[in-house]
């Protein structure tokens, strides 16, 4: 069994065919997937996965980001809303992302570290974005450090000295696609990274592991990143299954 603990299936590019990547994924023995919002836009094509896909797609809520701008204020009050209203798997995906456009950087911790406390409030772990901004994102999080925080760096692709702080943290490190391409040297990182502080995903429709590279993701492909963990860490692909899910249980309780 696996679990794919990062996946926007909800996303247009799989609405000509979604139903049929959520059978591909099964036949791959991904039995569950996990959907981080991304703002007011993704919640109800996100919602409807739960209902059309039960006991196998789990929602999270949270305001990504990048979709941090004028209105942020407006669109946080619409996710505290939502999750007054209802459980969600966690709160996510949350994050600072300073790769695009750094023009609401301020913004973005504000977000970020009122988002963390509902999640601390609540009890769910966090789910966050930091590309480009892993230091910066560690900064804000150490002092809040206590066991009731929580979650996981999703789509990690930091170096060992980050790695170190996520760890002691008690975070987890999100791996996908990243981790198979050919230089990125991840797999170096990770090859010294205990796996009991790995859980995997796709980050679907995105970051498609190689020989896809490039092409659109899917959840059935995390079949691939755990295949590549196993050659990194010299150990049985059934092991890396057993592991990761088990991480993923723990940290999300499905």
């Amino acid at each position: 069994m696996l679990i794919d603990t990062h996946a926007h299936l909800y996303a247009s590019e799989f609405d000509d065919d979604r139903k049929e990547v959520l059978e591909k994924a099964l036949e791959k023995g991904v039995k569950k997937i996990l959907l981080p919002n991304i703002d007011s836009h993704s919640i109800e094509g996100m919602m409807q996965m739960e209902v059309d896909f039960p006991n196998i797609c789990y929602p999270m809520m949270g305001l990504h980001p990048c979709s941090v701008k004028e209105n942020y204020r407006e669109e946080l009050s619409l996710m505290r809303r939502w999750i007054d209203k209802r459980d969600f798997i966690a709160i996510g995906e949350i994050g600072i992302d300073l790769y695009w456009d750094k023009t609401f950087v301020k913004e973005q911790e504000e977000a970020f570290l009122e988002q963390t406390r509902w999640a601390l409030e609540k009890g769910w772990p966090i789910v966050i974005h930091s590309r480009e901004s892993i230091d910066m994102i560690l900064d804000l999080l150490e002092p809040l450090k206590s066991p009731a925080l929580r979650g996981v760096f999703h789509c990690f692709s930091g170096n060992s000295e980050q790695a170190k702080r996520i760890m002691d943290l008690g975070f987890y490190m999100g791996l996908g696609g990243v981790l198979t391409f050919k230089n990125s040297g991840l797999d170096k990182v990770v090859r010294e990274l205990p796996l009991s502080s790995l859980i995997l995903e796709t980050d679907a429709p995105y970051l498609a592991p190689t020989p896809f590279r490039g092409k659109r993701n899917e959840s059935a492909y995390v079949a691939l990143v755990a295949e590549k963990l196993a050659e990194v860490k010299e150990i049985s692909i059934d092991e890396i299954e057993r592991i990761t899910t088990e991480n993923a249980k723990n940290l999300f309780i499905c």
